[in-house]
Parts: C-alpha cells; sequence; structure tokens
C-alpha cells in the first residue's frame, strides 16, 4: 500500500456583508470572508492537502479565482471536484485533521455538523474527519478578527 500526506493552509480577510461559511455549513455572524468562491477557508485548506499529497499543485491551479465559473461557487463542490481528482490518479482518503483559527463565532458547537457535512461530500466515514478550533489569543490578524484562517493534514492510500 502507498501512503501520502499533504499540508493545506488558507486564510481569508472577514467582511461586512458576506455570509459566514466553514466547514460547508452557513454559521450565524455579523461577518463573512471575503472571496471568488463562499471563501470557505476550513474546505480550502483540505482541498490544498489532497492537491498536494497527490502531487496534483494547487486549488488555485484547478479553480482559478479569475474564473467566472467559480465565483460565489459553494466550496463542497470544489472539495468533490477535487477529491474526484484525487481518486482519478487511484488515490483514497485515509483520514483528515484540520484545524480552524478565529476568535469568533465559537466553532466546538458546530463541529459535528462540520464532520458529517464533509464527510458526506466525500463518501468516507466521519470518524476520519477531525476538525479542531482555536484562537490565537488576541494576536495577529486573526486575534484582530481581521481575518479567519485553517490548516490541514491528509492521509491518502493506494
Amino acid at each position: 500500500m502507498k501512503v501520502r500526506v499533504g499540508f493545506g493552509y488558507d486564510v481569508h480577510r472577514l467582511v461586512e456583508g458576506r455570509e459566514l461559511w466553514l466547514g460547508g455549513i452557513k454559521l450565524e455572524h455579523t461577518l463573512g470572508l471575503l472571496g471568488h468562491s463562499d471563501a470557505d477557508v476550513l474546505i480550502h485548506a483540505i482541498c490544498d492537502a489532497f492537491l498536494g499529497a497527490a502531487n496534483l499543485r494547487d486549488i488555485g491551479y484547478h479553480f482559478p479565482d479569475n474564473s467566472s465559473e467559480f465565483k460565489n461557487i459553494d466550496s463542497k463542490i470544489l472539495l468533490k471536484k477535487t477529491v474526484d481528482l484525487i481518486r482519478q490518479k487511484g488515490y483514497e482518503v485515509g483520514n483528515i485533521d484540520a484545524t480552524v483559527c478565529a476568535e469568533r463565532p465559537k466553532l466546538n458547537p458546530h463541529i459535528p455538523q462540520m464532520k458529517k457535512t464533509l464527510a458526506d461530500v466525500m463518501g468516507i466515514d466521519e470518524d476520519d474527519v477531525s476538525i479542531k478550533a482555536t484562537t490565537t489569543e488576541k494576536l495577529g490578524f486573526v486575534g484582530t478578527e481581521q481575518g479567519i484562517a485553517a490548516q490541514a493534514v491528509v492521509l491518502l492510500t493506494k
């Protein structure tokens, strides 16, 4: 069995007038993430981790932010397309370990729904999706609530 590991990172600015999508679900918040798509930083980090593990470049290569095809697209669609790409190369998802860095809103109550949503999109077991949430103790752009960041590590098997 061949095993590959990938790492992904994404960040988006928080702004007024946008919805906040994280982990494929909409959260109630006064600010949303700015981006060409729905700006779901968690999904984008996971996609980059998958693509890196499969040596398929990055999310911007496959879903460019200057393409009208991806304007305001639901990131769950990008995740599904990414999983299809890695499966075309013969890989399967082993597991995902991800961390979202945000001061607000509190994410822990939403993690079970995020896990279920992402597992359903990828066609994997919820137990293979780990999502954690943390703050940056009011430090940096996350701490001053200028943005949200996410990191993900994935394991692929062939």
